[in-house]
């Protein structure tokens, strides 16, 4: 919720264009994201998890992360200007996002095993940290400092003020942020056996290349239609339209952090689990609860939309591309269940299946970007209207052959029935609110309670054994 509040401020102080520029470098940034832990985050529960030696399972793969990132750094500072000459932007802002993707790289294991090691506290604390920081810093450097440098320009902190340098500041704030949450952790560096184990390297490494491969196609899926955008729209319309589309795309923000929400506790839970008796039974239960909470925050999103986009996007010029939100949030629920129905591959150890999925995702992303984005923008003058529709279709489609797969391999006894009722009436009731009676709340309102009464006269069983559960532990504390 902190960081959403960076886009309410971007947008009121950058262009159009300018934001665009920013999603831009950002996107492309996702990617070496992905390529700097090389599936280590998910192979380091595994292992940690499996091994009986826990501290060599840390000290292997922070090893081999440290090395491959100081290769990265030196390499990508080498040829930084042909970087920037290729992405089309300033040097210095990929000076800046260099050093970022390394400094964000040497803490994937810290945060894993503060993870692994059920901490939630100290790692929510030094996420929030982060956030806080890089807000902060925002705030500092796009509002406070060019009014304190109009009001007092012979004073020290005015001569640090750069006028036309907002994008610059936007990565220094993150720069330093990281920057920050590297020191919070480095002493996991200093506690460490700097040994590193081959045999278990090798291993790590077999089950994480297929991580790897299947987060690049995750990468594709979810932000290489801000780069195809820009490069498939004529020039003079091509920035504008990603900042618009890119800023829209955030209202997606609840579905997205309760599916991450939701993955960053689940990961760990599945694999510690999954040599209980009653194990697939548990999981096809937390499923069925997923769907229902993640169809209640869609339709509440989407009913809401409008009232949200005022008080989280409050720049009119980005609103023209609203009618893309329900079609993105409909997507990224498809992402929270295809990740809850990926867990049978990675507790069979079969992630190449996932790589393989995900690579399927990626072909219906770039395939209907390069089809849609053109015929679209043709149509109706809304490129960014092919990438949404994109979007779904990827994730819909992953979600379904996981399913599908995952049920011949190791079988999950899903309430399907439910599940699939659930997200039918929420997407049916979703569209008829937004492009059927939108802002009519009149209508829309009622639909969000019919559906929530609804879901309490399916669950009604379930609900009244957690009510009576609660009222008699209360009896007994008495």
């Amino acid at each position: 919720m902190l960081s959403f509040l960076l886009v309410r401020l971007y947008t009121n102080k950058l262009p159009e264009g300018e934001y665009g520029e920013v999603t831009i470098v950002m996107a492309w940034m996702i990617f070496l994201n992905v390529g700097l832990s090389y599936g280590f985050e998910t192979g380091f529960f595994r292992f940690y998890n499996s091994e009986h030696d826990k501290e060599n399972v840390v000290s292997t793969s922070t090893i081999s992360i440290f090395w491959s990132s100081m290769l990265f750094l030196g390499a990508a500072l080498l040829f930084r200007n042909s970087i920037a000459h290729m992405v089309n932007v300033d040097a210095s802002y990929i000076t800046y996002a260099i050093w970022i993707l390394v400094l964000d790289a040497l803490v994937v294991i810290p945060f894993s095993k503060l993870r692994a090691q059920q901490r939630p506290m100290m790692y929510a604390a030094i996420k929030i940290g982060n956030v806080a920081v890089n807000l902060g810093l925002n705030l500092i450097c796009l509002l406070w400092l060019p009014v304190f440098a109009d009001n007092h320009p012979d004073s020290f902190i005015s001569s640090l003020y750069v006028p036309n340098f907002e994008v610059g500041y936007i990565f220094m704030s993150n720069l330093i942020a990281s920057f920050l949450t590297f020191v919070v952790l480095s002493p996991d560096y200093f506690k460490i056996n700097w040994h590193i184990d081959p045999k278990l390297w090798k291993r790590m490494m077999q089950y994480g290349l297929p991580i790897f491969f299947a987060g690049i196609a995750f990468a594709i899926n979810e932000h290489f239609d801000k780069i195809l955008l820009e490069k498939l729209l004529p020039a003079n319309v091509a920035k504008a339209q990603v900042g618009v589309y890119s800023a829209c795309y955030k209202l997606a923000l609840f579905m997205t952090l309760y599916a991450t929400a939701f993955r960053l506790g689940i990961e760990p839970f599945f694999f510690s689990h999954s040599g209980n008796d009653n194990a697939k039974q548990t999981y096809a239960v937390i499923t069925k609860y997923f769907v229902i909470f993640g169809s209640f925050i869609l339709l509440s999103v989407v009913v809401f939309a409008d009232v949200l986009k005022i008080l989280l996007l409050d720049n009119p010029g980005y609103w023209e591309a609203m009618k893309v939100v329900p079609l993105i949030i409909i997507a990224n629920f498809f992402l929270g269940i295809y990740t809850n129905l990926s867990v049978w591959y990675k507790l069979i150890d079969k992630t190449h299946i996932g790589a393989y999925i995900s690579l399927v995702g990626a072909v219906v992303t770039l395939a209907l970007n390069f089809i849609l984005i053109p015929l679209m923008q043709k149509k109706s003058g809304d490129g960014y209207m092919g990438s949404a529709i994109a979007t779904i279709a990827a994730y819909g489609s992953m979600m379904v052959i996981s399913y599908v797969m995952g049920q011949k391999q190791y079988e999950i006894p899903y309430d399907m029935k439910k599940i699939l009722g659930y997200l039918g009436i929420s997407i049916g009731f979703s569209f008829i609110a937004f492009y059927g009676f939108r802002e009519n709340y009149y209508v829309n309102i009622p639909l969000l309670l019919i559906f929530m009464g609804f879901i309490y006269y399916s669950e009604k069983e379930t609900l009244e054994k957690i009510i009576k559960r609660k009222s008699r532990t209360k009896r007994m504390e008495i």
